[in-house]
């Protein structure tokens, strides 16, 4: 037997709630999130919200480390992260 996660594909927007709350409760980085759901910065109640399947691992960049470190080239990072920027402490989804 199998145990598999299964996750929805809409989400409505409760009272309060901002992009970088939903994105904590999804462990996505809120610039990634919006990107891949065409969300702005601001969500408002009652929104529908479709969720992205974008699955992966939070990683807190450290100093020293680059694109092609973290993912084998700066395009693969962009592909990737869904971020071009990368700087220290930064939460990117690899």
């Amino acid at each position: 037997m199998t145990l598999t996660l299964s996750l929805p594909r809409y989400y409505r927007v409760k009272r309060g709630q901002t992009l970088s709350d939903l994105a904590a409760a999804l462990s996505l980085p809120p610039a990634l999130l919006a990107r891949a759901c065409g969300l702005g910065c601001e969500l408002e109640e009652g929104q529908i919200v479709p969720l992205p399947a974008l699955r992966g691992n939070l990683y807190t960049v450290r100093g020293g480390e680059s694109k092609s470190l973290l993912c084998g080239s700066p395009e693969a990072f962009l592909g990737r992260a869904g971020v071009s920027s990368l700087y220290v402490g930064q939460t990117v989804l690899l």
